[in-house]
């Protein structure tokens, strides 16, 4: 006999869910984490510390308050990396806390060590103490990646960082390069800046997070140059001098850039390399991800990966939500696939969060629709929180009312974008936003306006029409 049903190899988001979703079904359920510390990388070095970090730069900052009190606003003047550390150590601690006290609850069984494959039931546990096996019916990999470091360049976790090493820093750099303006790159970007630092972002390609509205991008680009972030795209950096009074960043064209310090953000590799796949016949990719199938299976059927490890879109929440699901599909539980209104959220100051196509998509999809616009200078709320840059966009098909899209930038964006995703998810149309009470004042309300906006333009083009 196994010594469980289920063996989850890491103790993130998708692990963490994979576990207790399992422990709830009545199975025995264990987890394998090489930390000394439950929580994965969400926990301990990327989500959870970097918004953190980003919440106490706002707060010490006084950023979100300058348009009502004046350019020269702050709560602290001279801010310190351990005023800002502060919070993410506190914060970090009680998820930790948390995590554990969830585990403990549903009786999940927790290993800390190295995991690795003896063979598709059985896995080693390996310690500084020595070895222990553990043999298994199902197995869940949720091992998350870390961040990739590319040979050419010298980390050294003083001049040179990757995304997890940012945190370490000694003090608040006054100059910095990002190399690379994905998600944590310009997440970091924008933190920095709003700290006063000095930011240059190095990207390869033609523009940054072009997965995103391009409108809304634009918004975020011209808001972070407003805090003097200088963008060089269609650059590559092909090594970094460290030097006595900084580093220096050189690019494929010949210029030479200076900075305090240099963060890599150059996307993330899967942490497959000591579980030793290829023994049980899993090959994962040059990046370290692991195949699965719809149903987060490998192409061993007992064998399930979710997460980050499984590559994009490697969120916390679709994490969690992917573990869950692997080990329902494990013990034969009834499942509902992951809708394809999924929210996507950038934690940029200010925040970017959006729901369904982009107006690039439907248009490369010859699929018709019309805009709804409104803007948090129009609405009381935003007057009272003091932002005047934010916006909520509506993308509605004029054939059935639909919501095709919801995008939003601005304050509370990653929490409004819920209500659009609540109103697609039921099929709603946008009659329901121009018909439904929204609490005044309130960022919500921006619904409204934008619907209100989008279906005064539908009526003007049916009534032209007729």
């Amino acid at each position: 006999m196994a010594d469980y049903d289920l063996l989850v190899i890491g103790c993130g988001p998708g692990g963490q869910r994979a576990a207790i979703a399992a422990a709830k079904l009545g199975r025995r359920a264990a987890v394998i984490e090489k930390r000394d510390v439950v929580g994965g990388v969400c926990v301990n070095t990327g989500t959870i510390p970097s918004k953190s970090l980003r919440e106490a730069v706002l707060y010490l900052t006084g950023l979100s308050q300058r348009d009502l009190y004046g350019q020269s606003y702050r709560v602290k003047e001279d801010i310190t990396m351990n005023d800002l550390t502060r919070r993410t150590h506190h914060v970090v601690a009680r998820e930790i806390e948390v995590v554990r006290d969830q585990l403990a609850r549903n009786r999940v069984v927790l290993h800390q060590g190295t995991a690795q494959f003896i063979d598709e039931h059985t896995v080693a546990v390996r310690t500084g103490a020595g070895e222990r096996r553990l043999s298994a019916e199902k197995v869940i990999i949720a091992s998350g990646t870390r961040p990739a470091r590319p040979p050419s360049v010298a980390f050294d976790d003083v001049h040179v960082f990757d995304s997890d090493g940012i945190l370490g820093l000694g003090e608040v750099p006054r100059s910095l390069v990002v190399v690379g303006a994905g998600v944590i790159g310009i997440e970091y970007a924008s933190i920095f800046a709003a700290l006063g630092t000095k930011v240059t972002v190095i990207e390869q390609r033609d523009r940054m997070l072009d997965f995103c509205d391009e409108e809304v991008v634009e918004a975020l680009q011209f808001h972070l140059r407003d805090l003097a972030v200088t963008f060089r795209f269609r650059e590559v950096v092909e090594a970094v001098e460290v030097h006595d009074g900084g580093s220096v960043a050189l690019l494929g064209s010949g210029k030479a850039v200076a900075a305090d310090v240099v963060m890599y953000s150059a996307g993330r590799q899967g942490a497959t390399d000591s579980l030793d796949l290829e023994t049980i016949g899993i090959t994962p990719d040059k990046r370290g991800r692991i195949p699965v199938d719809e149903h987060y299976r490998t192409n061993l059927g007992h064998i399930y990966a979710v997460g980050d490890v499984i590559g994009f879109p490697a969120l916390a929440s679709t994490s969690m939500e992917q573990g869950r699901l692997a080990a329902y599909h494990a013990f034969d539980e009834p499942t509902t696939a992951i809708t394809g209104t999924m929210p996507i959220g950038i934690y940029t100051i200010p925040e970017i969060s959006y729901v369904g196509r982009t107006e690039a998509e439907l248009t490369a999809q010859s699929v018709p629709y019309e805009v709804g616009i409104s803007r948090y200078r129009e609405l009381a709320r935003g007057q009272i929180c003091g932002d005047s840059t934010g916006m909520l966009k509506l993308l509605v098909s004029p054939v059935d009312r639909k919501l095709l899209g919801v995008h939003l930038f601005g304050t509370g964006a990653t929490e409004i974008v819920h209500i659009g995703q609540a109103v697609m998810g039921c099929a709603g149309t946008v009659d329901y936003l121009v018909n439904a009470v929204f609490n005044y004042p309130t960022l919500a309300e921006a619904y409204k306006v934008a619907a209100l906006d989008v279906t005064n333009k539908l009526r003007t083009v049916e009534r032209l029409r007729r």
